[in-house]
């Protein structure tokens, strides 16, 4: 069950630098992901996207693509900077080979190679990545209905400082890594050296890691990730040195939040998926909605 949820929102495409800036004439386009005001189409060894509307893709976007190019073999990004076409941000880069979901999955392999970018020294221009905002977005997009009631009494129990709402509560001050920002499974593509790497660069930039081990805690936390699978992952970060989790005896000291948090947010957006789909939960999504009233039974989180 949890193999198709921990891609929720990939775009599935790779790139590195290694000259190549036309796609080649011959080839046919194929539109890889076309979701939540993305469109991702591949032409050859090229991929073309065009990003979200609406979100910020000036400077901090910039330093973010001058970021990933100076760790190649960690991150793929962009080619070069976006360009605007229609009025919509477009980014040009070479294709990856995703993860494969009727393989086995990358487990290890992420927990490295998360590891390995939040053990990275933070290059100077890397933009802050602020605060986790989706959560709280998802949340007011929700209707009316029992299961969307019980994901707005979960989060009722996040901190403020998640929520929206300073309410003179402080953020808790953690030690600033570089992290990828929205991290799941298909932000993993294969390159061309047969290694893997993080793509989608939108979120890369200075926070608290934490974040990255987010999804995959919250999905383990409601039942949709295999025990044996998060182990796989939680235990080759933490051999590869990441400082997500300080204290391996008990990682939900700082994991704990965080996983919350996605657990409500995914939960969120499998109901408005849905809902606009006029279909009931499955039986992953009814999982995650249930672990939000775990979630809020278990009380204020903060």
């Amino acid at each position: 069950m949890g193999r198709d949820s921990s891609r929720t929102g990939s775009s599935r495409t790779g790139s590195s630098r290694t000259g190549a800036d036309a796609p080649d004439a011959s080839a046919e386009p194929e539109t890889l992901y076309d979701r939540h005001g993305v469109l991702v189409v591949r032409v050859g060894d090229l991929v073309v996207k065009a990003h979200q509307p609406g979100r910020e893709y000036g400077d901090p976007f910039l330093a973010r693509i001058k970021v990933a190019a100076s760790l190649p073999d960690l991150l793929l990004g962009p080619l070069g900077p976006p360009s605007t076409v229609d009025g919509r941000t477009v980014t040009l880069s070479l294709y990856g080979e995703p993860v494969d979901p009727q393989k086995e999955l990358p487990w290890e392999e992420a927990g490295r190679l998360l590891a390995g970018v939040h053990a990275t020294p933070i290059p100077a221009e890397a933009p802050s990545w602020g605060r986790p905002t989706r959560v709280a977005t998802q949340v007011a997009r929700l209707g009316d209905g029992t299961a969307e009631d019980e994901i707005r009494r979960a989060f009722a129990t996040l901190p403020a400082w998640i929520r929206g709402e300073d309410a003179g509560m402080a953020r808790p001050e953690r030690p600033e890594h570089l992290i990828h920002g929205d991290w799941h499974l298909g932000q993993m593509v294969r390159a061309r050296d047969g290694h893997w790497r993080l793509i989608d660069i939108e979120d890369l930039g200075r926070g608290d890691p934490a974040w990255d081990l987010a999804r995959p805690a919250a999905l383990y936390l409601s039942g949709v990730l295999h025990p044996d699978e998060w182990t796989l992952f939680l235990d080759a970060y933490a051999a590869a040195g990441g400082p997500a989790v300080p204290d391996a005896a008990d990682p939900w000291t700082t994991l704990d939040i965080p996983a919350r948090s996605l657990a409500i947010q995914i939960a969120a957006t499998c109901v408005i998926s849905a809902r606009g789909d006029e279909r009931a939960l499955d039986g992953p999504e009814q999982a995650m909605v249930d672990a939000c009233g775990r979630i809020s039974a278990a009380g204020d989180a903060a």
